[in-house]
């Protein structure tokens, strides 16, 4: 009998300590199950920071290092440099990758390093209290901003879409942006993820899949009001798809 379901291999089986409602836990997933049937465990490598990802260990049954807040490219790199036939993933928030790390990521992105980024993309950051993230939205209330972000009067600044910001770098290949709002976007989003690892393998340029996922502790809001307010706030200023592709096969596994 084929087995069409089942728990991923290399998907340690224990309860998470995510939040209800938190899109962590799919989004490891579907790594995991990208892994299994790559055949990789044993060659796959997450470089997991300060946030939210640093539970990845937890729940990924591979090897991972816990760099430095925001110096998740840098080790990446050196990894990736020295064991090019392995799998590099950097699992990387929005405050970690676009605030502390806004450095790290752009030269890394830059020199076409051969890893692949998940940047998880909750417009907020998430563990250490809710604070307004780079990616916060204009009139979003955040710890730091309880009257909502505010560009021009409190100088707060705008929303950055990092990957729009990554596409004019020449050494960016495949930069694509999921969800896991809904059932068909996780679908989308498993596709997104297995080409930007498989251009990895193929030794082609850098790639980043990032991922617009809820936090409803943070935002204030139950589960099914977090995946609503994603579904209308988010995606209309975070637009899925590919965003670049520079892949010598164009299109992702959809």
């Amino acid at each position: 009998m084929k087995k069409i379901a089942g728990h991923p291999e290399s998907l340690v089986p224990v309860q998470t300590k995510y939040c209800a409602g938190c899109g962590h836990g799919v989004i490891s997933r579907i790594l995991c199950e990208l892994i299994d049937e790559m055949g990789l465990r044993t060659k796959s490598i997450v470089t997991n920071p300060v946030g939210c990802a640093i539970w990845a260990d937890l729940y990924f049954d591979f090897d991972s290092v816990q760099p430095p807040h925001g110096r998740t490219p840098a080790a990446a790199t050196g990894i990736k440099r020295m064991l090019p036939d392995h799998l590099v993933i950097c699992y990387q928030g929005d405050g970690d990758l676009a605030a502390i790390g806004t450095a790290e990521i752009i030269h890394a992105a830059n020199r076409g390093e051969k890893f692949t980024t998940i940047f998880v993309n909750n417009a907020i950051y998430g563990m250490t209290g809710g604070q307004m993230a780079p990616t916060t939205l204009v009139g979003q209330k955040a710890a730091t901003a309880p009257r909502g972000r505010d560009p021009d009067g409190a100088g707060m600044g705008y929303p950055i879409r990092v990957l729009e910001m990554l596409a004019t770098l020449g050494g960016t290949r495949y930069l694509a942006r999921g969800s896991v709002d809904t059932a068909s976007n996780v679908r989308k989003l498993k596709g997104f993820i297995q080409t930007a690892l498989e251009a990895q393998m193929a030794g082609i340029g850098f790639s980043m899949v990032e991922i617009l996922s809820p936090c409803p502790t943070n935002w204030g809001m139950d589960p099914v009001q977090a995946v609503d307010w994603l579904a209308e706030k988010m995606i209309p200023y975070y637009p899925l798809g590919e965003i670049k592709n520079e892949l010598p096969h164009k299109g992702a596994h959809a």
